[in-house]
């Protein structure tokens, strides 16, 4: 079994694994894990290779499938993971209270009751708002959440595709007001990704608010699997993404494979290795549709740790 650091999410109270996994795909037509025993499977290799950190959404796998399997899933062992989930995305309606703002406190509290029943839980430790609601004001979705707080259905509470001037609006206003405050934001960033190195993971750091990244492994493209000429036929983005590989820097992604084959290790670990440098980073969220890439992406957390030179190259291929 692999042996994940164990980091905190913004607070000392809620310890997360370097990697968690990501749920999405649980639920979702074509993979492994639409099925239960699909999803169970991943769960258990993810419990077993020491991740502890479970990360959905009510609007994954469509009308929340991801956390109804997930709630199966878990039974007898809830425990053992700290389980995270989220509401209020504006682009996707999941018909729960129509034209009710998404983060308003009616609709907080009703997402949160729907969430816990699918999961099969009195609680989640943490409880994200899905994408800013520009129809409600910041203080009555940190109150709503709060109350939660209070009577013990989350344990804590976070942002996702904040950016560094809302994440600091939240964290003053939970200060001047007394509420719980925001202990992480989750946004994409990745080596192909890093807009949120100019604001938003200073901002973090500054504020000690962990920082989860999604799409860590750019749909699949810092993994090793895919190269300018061949890639795996069933991968999703050869399926349902093709623009993703057609308009992908080969030039960059072929300059890292070489910065790992130098370093004799794979592109998956100089890319989890890579990211778990990063400042404010708690816990790097891979997706997984198979318990063989659960235990690759453990294995690769600890199989690397670059040093500054190491840093300076890698950013100096990806500028």
């Amino acid at each position: 079994m692999t042996t994940l650091d164990a980091r905190p999410l913004g607070t000392d109270d809620i310890l997360v694994s370097a990697v968690g996994l990501g749920c999405n795909n649980f639920g979702r037509s074509g993979t492994r894990t639409e099925s239960q025993e699909g999803t169970t499977a991943v769960i258990d290799a993810a419990i077993d290779a020491g991740v502890t950190l479970l990360d959905t959404a009510d609007i994954y796998g469509g009308h929340g499938l991801s956390e109804t399997l997930m709630g199966v899933a878990l039974r007898g062992r809830r425990d053992r993971v700290v389980l995270a989930t989220k509401f209020g995305h504006q682009e996707f309606d999941t018909g729960l209270l129509p034209g009710v703002p998404r983060g308003s406190r009616r609709y907080v509290r009703a997402a949160i009751d729907a969430s816990l029943e699918r999961l099969q839980t009195d609680y989640v430790d943490l409880y994200q708002l899905h994408t800013p609601d520009p129809h409600t004001p910041i203080e009555e979705t940190l109150g709503a959440l709060d109350e939660l707080a209070d009577e013990g259905k989350i344990r804590f509470s976070g942002s996702s595709q904040f950016d560094a001037a809302q994440v600091r609006e939240a964290e003053e206003v939970a200060a001047r007001e007394g509420l719980a405050r925001f202990v992480s934001t989750q946004n994409e960033y990745n080596l192909l990704q890093r807009a949120a190195e100019a604001e938003l993971l200073p901002t973090a750091a500054e504020l000690g608010v962990g920082f989860l990244p999604f799409f860590p492994l750019a749909n699949g493209l810092l993994t090793g699997k895919f190269s300018r000429d061949e890639h795996p036929a069933d991968s999703r983005i050869a399926r349902q993404k093709r623009h993703v590989l057609e308009g992908a820097p080969w030039e960059k992604i072929e300059a890292f494979r070489a910065f790992a084959e130098a370093r004799g290790i794979s592109m998956l670990a100089a890319t989890f290795g890579w990211m778990l440098a990063q400042p404010a980073l708690s816990s790097v969220i891979a997706g997984a549709t198979s318990p063989e890439q659960v235990r690759a992406n453990a294995a690769a957390s600890v199989a690397w740790r670059p040093t500054p030179t190491d840093l300076d190259e890698v950013s100096r291929i990806f500028t």
